[in-house]
């Protein structure tokens, strides 16, 4: 599988993300000059691609793959793309409170120390649905690591028990809880060239 090797903070800049979005609290102590160049309309929308992608850390094609499943959804597709991206696995820990960063989530799921409904998945772009219960595995030694997170605000469509190490999706994200500003529609406009 590929992966960015790019410093992080520079990658942030590049797409005009705040760091905080992923997790991190340190930002750049370069005073670098901007360029002001004017982006032309594919330019912009494949910005906002990008960092979406670069956000839930997710490959061309398994995005692209999103997409596809979000137009065979009723509704609106830029509202089903960010549905389906909040649904993955390695996000729902993430957003629990479980891990720090996106990355330590997908981690944590792919070593094998989350469960869903009682079984364990490994599997980070797992799309989790309704009723699903997430815990962290008993004897783990991960769990230290989650108490040490401290407190996340965890939003309205999950549910967090942080004492038991358990989280329930009681419904499928919205927009409103996307935590980043984003504009789903130049995504949609992207691929429906």
């Amino acid at each position: 599988m590929g992966k960015s090797t790019q410093p992080l903070l520079k990658r942030c800049k590049s797409l005009g993300i705040n760091p905080v979005v992923m997790g991190y609290t340190k930002e750049s102590k370069r005073n670098q000059k901007e360029v002001r160049r004017k982006k032309s309309e594919y330019g912009i929308q494949l910005d906002e691609k990008q960092k979406v992608r670069f956000i839930y850390g997710v490959m061309e094609k398994q995005f692209r793959n999103y997409y596809v499943m979000a137009t065979k959804k009723s509704g609106v597709t830029g509202e089903n793309l960010l549905q389906i991206l909040e649904s993955r696995l390695d996000n729902v820990v993430y957003r629990l409170g479980f891990a720090k960063t996106r990355q330590q989530a997908r981690q944590m799921v792919n070593h094998g120390h989350i469960l869903i409904n009682g079984k364990k998945v490994d599997i980070p772009s797992f799309l989790v649905k309704v009723g699903d219960v997430i815990t962290v595995k008993e004897n783990s030694s991960i769990r230290k690591l989650v108490v040490s997170n401290g407190d996340k605000v965890v939003p309205a469509w999950l549910e967090a028990d942080k004492d038991n190490f358990t989280g329930k999706v009681v419904n499928l994200a919205t927009k409103a809880d996307i935590d980043y500003e984003v504009k789903e529609n130049l995504i949609v406009e992207y691929y429906s060239k």
